[in-house]
């Protein structure tokens, strides 16, 4: 018996490389699970094939930053028993440079979007006495300062106080939250800075005591694991795996 099978799931930002990751993983244990992402169906098609690696998968588009959007599509897609909210973006630049634009488009994603999501999919928990699990995907920079991401790591520094908050007030309805803090994974931005930015490579790999970036399938392994009944007696935890970034940092 695979350790999930039966249990449905949804991942948000599944059009992504650590979303399909996680999809994929969760399907390897045997969960039914659904990729929620903005991006059309066509446009996702290369991270669908990802995710569909150990069996199908189902894909609803909405924009999580979207209250009304996300909860039209919750209506026809959920209730999940575990919700993966993983939708984020990140935009470099300097503490200075940082336009109202750029800080906005970042917390209504990473934040708000993941409020959005962890709150509507607790609320149809709830109403269906599900005793699920919610994991919010953070980031070793929530805690430890990383050039040219404040408005990044504000909003992954949120995401642990929005797990803890909800693990307290959901512990009574069955409901585990708990975060996961990654660290430099290689993927989306970071991959390509570490491939094209010789000083960012430089800089990243002198950050992490393990001597490599971490891979997509190392993240989804973790979050998989929040998912399971190993887990069963956490909640409210940050969970930090990444790689001994945040043991120190140098420049």
């Amino acid at each position: 018996m695979l350790e999930l099978e039966g249990r449905t799931a949804l991942v948000t930002g599944g059009a992504g490389d650590i979303g399909a990751a996680m999809a994929a993983e969760l399907t390897r244990r045997g969960a039914r699970v659904t990729l929620l992402d903005v991006k059309s169906p066509d446009d996702a098609g290369p991270w669908l094939a990802t995710a569909s690696a150990h069996g199908p998968v189902d894909y609803v588009r909405a924009d999580v930053a979207d209250r009304a959007d996300l909860d039209t599509a919750l209506e026809s897609a959920g209730p999940f028993e575990l919700v993966l909210a993983n939708a984020g973006i990140v935009e470099s630049a300097p503490f200075l440079d940082i336009t109202a634009e750029q800080w906005d488009r970042q917390l209504g994603v990473n934040l708000t979007g993941c409020f959005h999501t962890a709150q509507a999919c607790a609320r149809l928990m709830v109403a269906h006495g599900i005793a699920g699990r919610i994991v919010l995907t953070g980031s070793w920079v929530g805690t430890v300062p990383w050039p040219e991401i404040a408005a990044y790591s504000v909003t992954k520094a949120g995401v642990g106080m929005l797990a803890r908050s909800m693990a307290k007030e959901l512990a009574g309805h069955g409901i585990l939250v708990n975060a996961l803090a990654p660290g430099i994974v290689a993927a989306g931005l970071a991959k390509w800075q570490w491939e094209n930015e010789p000083a960012y490579a430089a800089r990243a790999a002198g950050a992490i005591p393990l001597g490599r970036p971490q891979t997509v399938e190392q993240v989804a392994r973790t979050a998989a694991f929040l998912c399971s009944p190993d887990a069963d007696y956490i909640t409210g935890a940050t969970l930090l795996a990444d790689g001994g970034c945040s043991l120190f940092h140098q420049e």
